[in-house]
């Protein structure tokens, strides 16, 4: 996962060269304008907390595996009536890096193999942007408030909603009566 251009909200690069066979481990937490910073991209309402807990692991082939787990606590809006909705998210990841990544142009694709690893940008690897990445695929897409359903059109008396037809309101507009169907009786 490579930082996107012009944006270093939560950057913890740590040196390539300096990650070897034996297991490494990381703490990082992101401090109140780092959160700040990251509800903003995210279009989040507040980002109270964010931390990690992360080991580092060069394998064969120069390949260098971060596994960790993150904890964040948001308020998202939700997509209904724009309620705060706030949540706690916790999950575990697992992703790698290669120098030879950044050099390979041709990418085999399996759907059920594992991801290939991430370039190395830099000679480095930004642990809080991995981090970051990895609460964006996390959030939930359409949050929603206890107790909110989604109501596509008002309800009729029935309960059911009702169907609105495009053309019945140039119907209307003609001073004809809206045919069967056409969503005006």
């Amino acid at each position: 996962m490579t930082e996107p251009a012009g944006i270093a909200e939560f950057s913890r690069p740590v040196a390539a060269d300096a990650i070897g066979p034996q297991r490494q481990t990381r703490e990082i937490s992101a401090d109140a304008e780092e959160r700040r910073q990251l509800a903003r991209r995210f279009a989040l309402l507040s980002l109270d907390r964010l931390e990690a807990t992360l080991e580092l692991r060069r394998h064969a082939g120069e390949v260098i595996r971060v596994t960790g787990r993150f904890a964040a606590d948001v308020v998202q809006s939700c997509v209904v009536s724009l309620a705060p909705v706030p949540a706690h998210i916790e999950a575990d990841f697992e992703t790698s890096y290669s120098a030879a990544a950044a050099e390979s142009a041709e990418v085999d694709l399996d759907p059920l193999g594992e991801d290939a690893p991430e370039p190395l940008v830099g000679g480095a690897i930004d642990l809080g942007e991995a981090v970051a990445q990895q609460l964006a695929v996390a959030l939930d897409p359409y949050p929603r408030a206890p107790g909110v359903a989604w109501k596509p059109d008002e309800a009729g008396e029935s309960g059911e909603a009702t169907v609105r037809r495009p053309f019945a309101g140039l119907a209307a507009l003609q001073g004809r009566p809206p045919k069967k169907g056409s969503g005006g009786e």
